[in-house]
C-alpha cells in the first residue's frame, strides 16, 4: 500500500453505449462492477474517492467521498482527474499523488499503483500510465497533485485528451500482459458485460 497516494474511481461519464445510467453500478458476477474495482484498488492506496456527477446518494452504501466534476457538460476523464487533484489538495495535502481508474474496469492489477510509481521514478517523469496489449490506457494513470493548476488551465483552454495533456509533461508507461484477461478491460456496452462474466473466473477465484 502506498501511503502517499489517493485513488479515484472515475464514474462521471454518460454511459451512452450502455444505455445511460451508471455503468459502474451494472452487475458483474452478482455485484456492481464498482465493487470489483474498489476491492482491487483500495488495498493499494491511502484513501479512495469517487468521481461522479448528479445525486451522490446513489453511491451512499460505499461510504466514499463523492466528488463531482468542477466543469459543466461532462467534459471527460480529465475533469474527473482534476476534481480528484483538487480534493486531495484541499482535504489530504499529505497525499501528493493521485491514481485514476475507470469505475467500469473490474480487473485492474493488484500491483497497479506500485508499478506505475516505479515506472515514473525509473523514467524520471512526472506522470505514468498503464499499457497492455500494445495499447496505452491514459485514464489509468498516476498524477502529481502539483500539476493541478496546469490541468485546470488546459481544460479551460479546451483540452479534453488525457494522452495529449499527459504527453506534454512526459508520461512513463508500465505494461501488463493482456492474456488470459486484459487487466484494463472496461465494459462500455451490454455485450462487454457478458464477456466480463466469462473472464471473471480467470481473475477472481
Amino acid at each position: 500500500m502506498r501511503s502517499d497516494t489517493l485513488g479515484v474511481l472515475l464514474a462521471g461519464g454518460l454511459a451512452r453505449r450502455m444505455g445511460g445510467g451508471d455503468k459502474p453500478l451494472r452487475h458483474l458476477g452478482g455485484r456492481p462492477m464498482l465493487d470489483h474495482a474498489l476491492g482491487r484498488l483500495a488495498p493499494q492506496v491511502a484513501v479512495v474517492i469517487l468521481n461522479a456527477n448528479g445525486d451522490p446518494s446513489r453511491f451512499g452504501s460505499y461510504g466514499l467521498p463523492v466528488v463531482a466534476d468542477g466543469l459543466p457538460d461532462h467534459p471527460g476523464p480529465l475533469a474527473g482527474i482534476l476534481a480528484a487533484l483538487d480534493w486531495a489538495a484541499e482535504h489530504r495535502p499529505d497525499l501528493p499523488w493521485v491514481i485514476s481508474v475507470p469505475g467500469d474496469s473490474p480487473f485492474i492489477p493488484l500491483d497497479l499503483v506500485a508499478r506505475l510509481h516505479a515506472a515514473r521514478k525509473a523514467a524520471g517523469l512526472p506522470i505514468a500510465c498503464a499499457r497492455s496489449g500494445h495499447r496505452t490506457h491514459p485514464p489509468v494513470g498516476l498524477w502529481p497533485v502539483a500539476l493541478r493548476a496546469d490541468l485546470a488551465d488546459a481544460l479551460a483552454a479546451g483540452e479534453r485528451k488525457v494522452a495529449r495533456w499527459a504527453g506534454g509533461h512526459g508520461c512513463a508507461e508500465a505494461e501488463w500482459p493482456d492474456r488470459p484477461v486484459d487487466p484494463f478491460f472496461n465494459a462500455n456496452a451490454p455485450a462487454d458485460l457478458a464477456a466480463a462474466e466469462a473472464f471473471l473466473p480467470e481473475v477472481e477465484p
